[in-house]
């Protein structure tokens, strides 16, 4: 059964990677706010509390599912996230879906094809990239190798390591994920599919001690 526990020598290596991949930045007004599909509701929530606030005048949901999001969300992520938006007061009207992406380049490629297709692909000159708190760095760097002529702000629903554990209630999911966020890093470069970024030693550190304590269901291959 999952648990929000885990083993607490390991605490520092877990927040080490947690805080690697989110990157802080400033939130501002941007032309659209881009909600990256996952497992997390707390995505779509964090959405539309930015739409609240102004800081974008539309959102696009995209995500179709993955293994591991569809018993949560048997109708596809977008949809789920559209369906949470609304109930939290986001006109349906200001809201775009796109349900057949199943990673983050998909995500950013069908998305441009979305606004493309309504008219507004020459309006998007900044995007807000809502994730996972630990897929901000990972998003980033896809976004900048994808659509590089736009500016790219990253957040997530502001919780910290423990809290955001319990909102999830899987320790064990949430670890190897982290994990394989972390290594995507620098396999995705590798693969020309994002920009490379710095990875600080004690990060590097962390991620070893942290696979060989056995949080590896999310790596590739090496």
């Amino acid at each position: 059964m999952p648990t929000a526990s885990y083993p607490q020598a390991l605490r520092p290596d877990v927040e080490a990677l947690w805080q690697y991949n989110q990157l802080g930045h400033e939130i501002k007004p941007t032309d659209v706010g881009i909600g990256l599909g996952s497992h997390d509701l707390g995505v779509a929530t964090h959405a539309a509390d930015l739409y609240h606030a102004g800081m974008f005048p539309r959102i696009v949901f995209t995500g179709a599912n993955a293994p591991t999001t569809v018993e949560r969300f048997p109708r596809g992520e977008a949809v789920h996230y559209r369906e949470h938006a609304i109930e939290r007061g986001v006109p349906a009207e200001a809201i775009l879906l796109e349900p057949q992406a199943t990673n983050t380049s998909e995500n950013l490629e069908f998305t441009r094809t979305l606004l493309a297709d309504n008219g507004l692909a020459d309006s998007i000159r900044s995007i807000t990239l809502i994730s996972r708190p630990y897929q901000q760095r990972r998003s980033y760097a896809i976004a900048r190798k994808k659509w590089p002529d736009v500016d790219v702000i990253c957040s997530s629903l502001p919780l910290d390591l423990d809290d955001y554990i319990a909102s999830i209630g899987d320790a064990q999911r949430v670890i190897d994920m982290l994990v394989g966020d972390t290594q995507r890093i620098w396999k995705y470069p590798e693969e020309g599919w994002a920009v490379e970024q710095d990875i600080p030693d004690d990060v590097m550190d962390a991620f070893d001690r942290l696979v060989n304590a056995g949080y590896t269901s999310r790596l590739l291959p090496t």
